[in-house]
């Protein structure tokens, strides 16, 4: 799977662990930055990453901030993105299970390492299960199209 991977300066040790990682699951892994000592806007990074994601660039994505919260705003900005705040395991499969997010954000002063990598894991091994969750997708793609077509 292609995967990206972006974050500002809050974020960097835990984006240059979990680039490591993605690799290691066997998944090609795109650094949209921050570099070491670099300093970013969140919304900047956010922004490439999730239109790289929207333009099927990358199949999914990992975004970190200090929180994840603002990545995550700034993601779901960009029409066509889904991207979900995970610090679980349980959460992170769930926001692809049932969500078909592309995207997981994390916050690099809210979860630890170990735990981090877990919640990857279970974001990239997951897929989307159409079933019930079919319809409740299919009706946000339905409002965002409508919003796009609004004076």
């Amino acid at each position: 799977m292609r995967v990206a991977i972006g974050c500002d300066e809050a974020g960097f040790d835990l984006k240059e662990l979990l680039r490591a990682h993605i690799a290691a699951l066997g998944h090609s892994v795109t650094d949209f930055g921050v570099r070491a000592g670099e300093t970013a806007l969140y919304p900047d990074i956010a922004f490439a990453v999730a239109t790289a994601v929207a333009q099927g660039e990358h199949e999914r994505a990992v975004l970190i901030c200090g929180t994840g919260i603002g990545v995550c705003i700034s993601a779901n900005k960009v029409r066509g993105i889904r991207a979900a705040q995970a610090h679980d395991s349980y959460s992170a499969e769930r926001a692809q299970k049932s969500n078909d997010a592309q995207i997981i954000c994390l916050g690099a002063r809210v979860i630890g390492p170990e735990l981090a990598r877990s919640v990857v894991s279970s974001f990239l091994g997951s897929s989307f299960e159409h079933g019930r969750s079919g319809p409740k997708v299919d009706r946000i793609l339905e409002y965002e199209k409508a919003q796009s077509r609004a004076p």
